[in-house]
């Protein structure tokens, strides 16, 4: 299960904890130590232990609120920081409230950055993600407006942080990339560590586990020469996360174990609820469901004394892990339910997508096969979602761009009218002798206005073509096939057999592991040849969709009843044979088919369209259960009389089986053979 990433905080400078912990009151109160100072040795104690941070803060608050204007800022984000640490989030907002009202009566972009910051991190730890990301995009902005390094490094983390909860990683690589390179330019190794770490994070999740060695071992080497327990604990979790995901278990395992060592030797209590969960998902990955059960328990006390719902959600996941293996299916699926409802408030849909995929697994390993068909179908939907997300990212940038061009031509033509009118002028000065040169000159501005109108209309075309097309297969979109099916007359049953209608859904079979392995080039590649094997196999009358991420939809207007077999044949031995060449490898793939005649009858029931998709998609599903590389298709129902389409819809298997619809089943072509019932 993977484990739930912090938000990344920064701290001015280099401090060694274990000192910094034994700071007593009398050194804090001492006059001759300035504010400044004892600010910066209050700063890393309450960076990994708010709880003795606060206390601290607390003695000075009188002298840090009356403080020159750059150390009351200080003083204050510290005491917002110290107050979101121990969970006290009411008064932390009121006080993140006075650093924005400090900036705007003082007109200090610094003092309302760091104020929109802290309410940024706050309305994160309350799950109100929009708001968050507003706040820390504004806050980011006003920072670039200062000369505040520490500032700038801290924004752009949070702001590349917010990108990566929305699921844009390349917005997000593009900010944690140039908060790495400022602070590599301005040598601070604590900037340098924090920045690292945020982008061997994105790393982790992009799978560029390569890159996140490299930034893991130059983290390591600066946060040596920051003598920070804290900051070295902070690095064995970043080390567990990618050795976890390159299957190093035993390696993430004693990364752990030494971090939450020294988190409990400072007392870092946040830190360490998040070193139990880790560890409670390493030792799933080992197989050790006891130790799991038991460090996942720990983590869920630790989350509820943190008042920390992201631990918690992740926790609950890793328990019903452990208790799903262990043979305890109900108190299993209670937990993982529980936990995804935390991810759903959290709103973090890329996480929740990767949950519900281990978690249909493991339904599918116990038996539970109803139970993993929802989680399939839950996570089909939010796929489709973030799918629709990005496609409309794309449109809009293409609009703008189209608006951009528009523009342009706009101006082009006003200097062509005003060109125009200057000509005219001096056609009417020199008409009585010039008349039929001026003939010819108007004749070729008509021409050049003709020719701008028919550029106008073919990109009004092209951009009208891109509305109806994906922009990596080419094929239709999914919105266009709805379109096309809302405005299409229902079709009727008719009195001949003979001819039908057709609805095929392909899925590519592990896609996820071409991802993987290969990356994401590999996967568009792939899909790319797809779509082409598709036009081949099809025919030009034929509707090709890209239905969403690795899959396609084909709507056969018209096609003899006792082909669709051979169809369904011809697709999984086409998209077989071919090769797809990528980084020097050679690739081949296989795909799994539901599918259906259309209109879809059961007696004189005639299925709208949407029910018909439906139930070809759990002809998929079943396709997909019973080993991949096959195809199964709807031919018909039992006795009208004793049919339930809610039944059928719910469980195709089951219905199948009792004899309420008819299924052909085709294998692919490594098969050789075809059976049906």
């Amino acid at each position: 299960m993977p484990s739930f990433l912090t938000r990344t905080l920064l701290r001015a400078r280099p401090v060694a904890l274990a000192a910094a912990l034994c700071i007593g009151p009398a050194a804090i109160a001492g006059e001759t130590v300035p504010l400044a100072q004892r600010l910066a040795e209050i700063r890393e104690v309450n960076r990994y232990v708010p709880e003795r941070g606060l206390p601290m803060l607390l003695q000075i608050e009188q002298e840090g609120r009356a403080a020159p204007l750059p150390e009351r800022i200080d003083f204050l984000n510290q005491l917002a920081n110290s107050y979101e640490g121990v969970g006290k989030l009411a008064e932390a907002t009121a006080v993140a409230d006075e650093l924005v009202a400090l900036g705007h009566t003082h007109k200090d972009n610094v003092a309302l950055a760091r104020g929109l910051l802290r309410k940024g991190y706050i309305a994160y730890r309350r799950s109100e993600l929009a708001e968050s990301h507003r706040l820390i995009w504004e806050a980011e902005r006003l920072a670039y407006t200062t000369d505040n390094i520490d500032l700038k490094i801290r924004a752009t983390i949070s702001a590349g942080e917010s990108f990566r909860e929305e699921g844009n990683f390349p917005k997000a690589l593009e900010r944690v990339q140039a908060a790495v390179a400022l602070a590599r330019r301005h040598g601070d190794p604590t900037h340098i560590v924090v920045s690292l770490n945020a982008l061997i994070a994105l790393y982790e999740q992009m799978r560029e586990y390569d890159k996140g060695f490299e930034a893991l071992a130059e983290a390591v080497e600066a946060a040596q020469k920051t003598s920070s327990l804290g900051r070295m604990a902070t690095l064995k979790h970043a080390e567990y996360g990618l050795a976890a995901a390159t299957g190093q278990y035993q390696r993430g395992l004693k990364a752990l174990q030494e971090g939450l060592a020294i988190e409990r030797l400072i007392g870092a209590d946040s830190q360490a609820g998040y070193s139990m969960v880790n560890l409670s998902d390493c030792y799933l990955k080992l197989r050790d469901y006891r130790n799991a059960a038991r460090y996942a328990e720990l983590a869920i006390e630790a989350a509820r004394t943190l008042n920390d719902a992201g631990l918690e959600a992740t926790a609950r996941l890793n328990l019903g892990q452990a208790y799903l293996a262990s043979g305890r299916l109900a108190d299993g699926k209670r937990h993982i339910e529980a936990g995804m409802s935390g991810y759903e408030n959290l709103g973090d849909q890329p996480q929740l997508q990767a949950v519900l995929v281990e978690y249909g697994q493991a339904l599918e390993r116990a038996g539970d096969l109803p139970g993993a068909l929802r989680a399939y179908h839950r996570e089909r939907t939010i796929s489709n979602e973030l799918f629709e997300k990005r496609r409309q990212r794309a449109m809009l940038d293409l609009q703008e761009k189209y608006e951009t061009e528009k523009k342009q031509r706009q101006i082009e033509l006003l200097r062509s009218e005003n060109e125009v009118n200057r000509l005219e002028r001096r056609v009417w000065w020199l008409l009585a002798a010039l008349f039929a040169l001026a003939s010819v000159v108007v004749g070729l501005l008509y021409r050049k206005v003709r020719q701008a109108n028919a550029k106008l209309y073919e990109k009004n075309k092209e951009l009208k073509q891109q509305s109806v097309r994906d922009p990596l297969t080419g094929l239709y979109n999914r919105r266009h096939f709805l379109e096309y099916m809302r405005t299409m007359p229902q079709p009727e049953l008719q009195a001949s057999a003979e001819q039908c209608g057709a609805l095929f859904l392909l899925d590519v079979d592990h896609f996820k592991h071409i991802n993987d392995t290969w990356g994401h080039a590999a996967g568009d590649a792939v899909l790319t040849a797809i779509s082409s094997s598709l036009r081949e196999i099809l025919r030009e009358t034929d509707m090709i969709v890209r239905w969403g991420g690795e899959e396609f939809l084909a709507f056969l207007p018209s096609i003899p009843r006792a082909g669709l077999d051979e169809v369904a044949q011809r697709i999984l031995s086409g998209i077989s044979a071919v090769r797809i060449v990528h980084g020097g490898h050679s690739l081949g793939v296989n795909v799994s088919i539901g599918f259906a005649p259309f209109p879809l009858a059961c007696g004189a029931l005639v299925l709208p369209w949407e029910r018909a998709v439906n139930i070809v998609d759990m002809a998929l599903y079943l396709a997909k259960a019973h080993g991949r590389n096959r195809a199964y298709g709807v031919q018909g129902f039992g006795d009208p009389a004793r049919v339930d389409m809610e039944e059928i819809e719910q469980n195709l298997e089951g219905a199948w089986r009792a004899g309420q619809v008819k299924l052909s089943v085709v294998l692919g072509s490594q098969m050789e053979m075809r059976a049906s019932a």
